[in-house]
């Protein structure tokens, strides 16, 4: 009886060891297979490591400050629209001059990087085009090898629109002729090619252009360059192709009509969000507006929050997620670029007060109740993934309950087109961004460059985070609510979009004043 007693026992032991083994397990899988569960926010999914490594609170002391901040008062300068800065857009880039008759031939390129990158390199071909007298074949995309986006030219852009705008500057055709169908990427991917540059230095400059593809164009009628990122230079260009660049950026560039479309229904739905409730319910683009009725159009914000998991693996920064999270971003960083980014040789205290951290959903947050923004802020989240999912932006929603993001706005079906498509997604974003009261970025790069250009351009409000100085405001642990609050706004009265001419070796794309604007 003694030895049945033991074994049903240990059958017993083994059984429920059996069913928490189970049930853990289970609990470890449940965010992979159902990851909406976990995830309010559509952009925000969370990766295993992060939804039971939460990380606590970094600023605790200044996030309860920032909870009990008062109210907005609706006449606040945040909301005012900025004043003219003595500079305008220019009634016509350049001249009206006839083409030539006969163009020294093909200008292929082949683009990388995320969609605002391939943005300046097609302002860049171009722009080459010119210089060269070539014909422009509409640029190849390249598979985004982060994203694995295998989004065309013309899924992205009004192909039309751009050969329209550009029709008295350049020659541009969709596709090579037969005689030329040859020259594809896989043809240059196989072997040494007579008719591929690959040398071109980055910014390059008009005459290394002259002496270098001009002679493979007039031996061969064609010229395929790649790699194109970066290749052409900002100074010392005749002004018609500095213009020239300006034009494609913010003239010929347009997204295609369905981008269009579901941005205007994504904005109304921002700024009239009791006339249409929840965009989920909507059907394909809901009409957003009603004539009928009056109701002043609200006011919101555009948030870039650029957290993703290359960005806090990049940096080298600590990020409060413990011994776990730092494992896990130096793994990524390992597998994703062998060696090639290495811990940063600072300390994450000074790297912070150097201004090289990202800000976290969390600090950008505070940045902006500091500034004054409050609970009934309207905020769109502009960005792909966020690293740490739900978990990581549960501060940020704290203190701004009323943020919305693409999917938490639109409909299944309204984004079928561009689903899992990054490019298409990020143009919506762009779209959505460019029609916003104000535009902040949490760290800098392609997009917040992108965004400060073409908002100066417009004259619309852009927000700069003071990088460094937040990283040591945020080191600062005995600081209170008030005095930074206080040296917050103090430190950020002259980065709300005012104009910043360009100087030597400054990038086009990022000031686009004086070779994109004439004086007022």
């Amino acid at each position: 009886m003694r030895v049945t007693s033991i074994a049903n026992n240990n059958h017993h032991h083994y059984q429920t060891q059996r069913g928490g083994a189970m049930v853990a397990l289970a609990a470890l899988l449940l965010p992979v297979f159902f990851p909406g569960l976990f995830s309010p926010l559509g952009n925000a999914s969370p990766t295993l490591f992060s939804e039971w490594n939460a990380p606590k609170s970094r600023h605790f002391p200044l996030l309860k400050g920032a909870l009990q901040r008062p109210l907005l008062d609706e006449e606040s300068s945040l909301w005012s629209p900025l004043p003219k800065q003595g500079w305008k857009k220019c009634d016509a880039f350049s001249e009206m001059q006839a083409l030539p008759k006969k163009s020294n031939g093909y200008i292929q390129v082949f683009l990388d990087g995320g969609l605002n990158q391939q943005r300046m390199g097609i302002c860049d071909a171009v722009a080459v085009a010119k210089i060269l007298n070539a014909t422009l074949v509409i640029p190849l995309l390249e598979v985004n090898p982060v994203w694995q986006d295998s989004s065309t030219f013309m899924d992205i852009f009004d192909v039309d629109h751009f050969i329209d705008v550009l029709k008295d500057d350049i020659s541009i055709v969709k596709e090579l002729p037969k005689e030329y169908s040859w020259s594809t990427r896989e043809y240059y991917g196989t072997a040494i090619r007579a008719t591929r540059v690959k040398t071109a230095p980055v910014h390059a400059s008009a005459n290394w252009y002259l002496e270098n593809v001009l002679p493979v164009l007039q031996s061969y009628g064609i010229a395929a360059i790649a790699p194109f990122s970066h290749r052409l230079a900002f100074d010392n260009l005749p002004v018609d192709v500095q213009r020239l660049r300006c034009k494609v950026n913010f003239q010929a560039l347009s997204f295609v009509p369905h981008i269009h479309a579901l941005g205007d229904a994504l904005v109304g739905r921002l700024r009239y969000p009791s006339r249409t409730g929840n965009g989920m319910n909507a059907g394909y683009l809901q009409e957003t507006t009603d004539k009928n009725t009056i109701q002043e159009p609200g006011k919101f914000v555009v948030l870039h929050l650029r957290f993703d998991k290359d960005m806090a693996a990049h940096s080298a920064c600590d990020f409060g997620g413990g011994k776990a999270e730092k494992l896990a971003l130096a793994k990524y960083r390992q597998v994703i670029w062998q060696g090639r980014v290495l811990n940063s040789q600072f300390t994450d205290e000074e790297l912070r007060s150097q201004g090289r951290c990202p800000l976290t959903p969390e600090e950008i947050g505070l940045l902006l109740a500091a500034l004054g923004f409050d609970n009934t802020t309207s905020l769109y989240l502009a960005s792909h993934k966020v690293y740490g999912g739900e978990a990581r932006i549960s501060a940020l929603r704290k203190l701004f309950p009323l943020m919305e993001d693409k999917k938490s706005l639109a409909s299944e079906a309204e984004l079928a087109k561009i689903e899992g498509k990054a490019s298409l997604l990020a143009a919506l974003d762009y779209y959505v961004s460019m029609h916003s009261d104000v535009f902040i970025s949490a760290s800098p790069g392609n997009m917040h460059n992108a965004m400060v250009s073409h908002r100066t351009y417009e004259n619309m409000k852009t927000i700069r985070p003071n990088m460094a100085l937040l990283g040591q405001l945020f080191l600062n642990r005995s600081m209170g609510w008030t005095e930074f609050q206080k040296v917050v706004q103090e430190g950020h009265r002259n980065r709300q979009g005012q104009i910043r001419l360009r100087k030597e070796k400054q990038s086009i794309y990022t000031y686009p004043a004086p070779d994109c604007m004439c004086r007022a």
